[in-house]
């Protein structure tokens, strides 16, 4: 390859995102991880981050993971903005807030006559995988635990990866008081399988290169 073709190459690969591709990705992303979190809910699975928080208070309480998740977000918008930028706490409120919507409405439009569990668990698992992975591709979040890991990291120099793995298992520890055995199981499956999903799979540096 020619080094003007090179540096073609590589002016495509960081083009800027237009406004509705960045639009139409926070609704396709929270549609998708919507799903999901509504695939996790009817089988009673629980998964990482705010996410797994909201399910699991829906399992142990009953409240609607819309609202759930709405609550456990807000008072991590102020560290958004003040550690990432008023555009990252902007999308990633509209985020959470798509993500709670759609849930509430996902509900309605569709509904399970039978569901697998396992099926559920590794369906579920991609679905939320894969709709992180265009919400982070188009810098966005969901959830604030990730900014809190973020800010501990800067803050006390606690590395945000160990931390963000402490609070998922502590989640999961703390379904072992609402969910039966096999479910906390499969829950654990699904924790990987969301992973494996965004990250060991599609998430790779210089596979993409987005900038929004």
């Amino acid at each position: 390859m020619k080094v003007d073709e090179k540096t073609d190459a590589g002016a495509a690969a960081t083009e800027r995102h237009r406004l509705y591709e960045d639009a139409l990705a926070i609704v396709t992303g929270t549609l998708i991880m919507a799903l999901g979190v509504v695939i996790y809910g009817k089988a009673m699975l629980i998964t990482g981050s705010t996410a797994g928080l909201a399910l699991l208070l829906q399992h142990a309480t009953g409240a609607a993971f819309w609202l759930a998740f709405s609550l456990v977000n807000l008072p991590f918008y102020i560290l958004a903005v003040k550690r990432l930028g008023w555009r990252f706490a902007l999308r990633t409120f509209m985020a959470v807030s798509l993500v709670a919507l759609f849930s509430r409405l996902t509900a309605e439009w569709v509904d399970f006559a039978r569901l697998d569990p396992l099926y559920a668990t590794i369906i579920g698992g991609a679905l939320m995988g894969m709709g992180l992975l265009i919400l982070f591709r188009h810098r966005t979040g969901l959830g604030g635990i990730n900014i809190l890991a973020i800010y501990l990291q800067e803050r006390w120099a606690i590395r945000a990866g160990y931390f963000q793995l402490g609070v998922d298992l502590a989640i999961l520890a703390a379904a072992a008081f609402v969910l039966p055995p096999a479910n906390l199981f499969l829950s654990v499956i699904g924790a990987v399988v969301v992973n494996m999903t965004l990250g060991a799979i599609n998430h790779k540096p210089g596979r993409y290169v987005g900038v929004t």
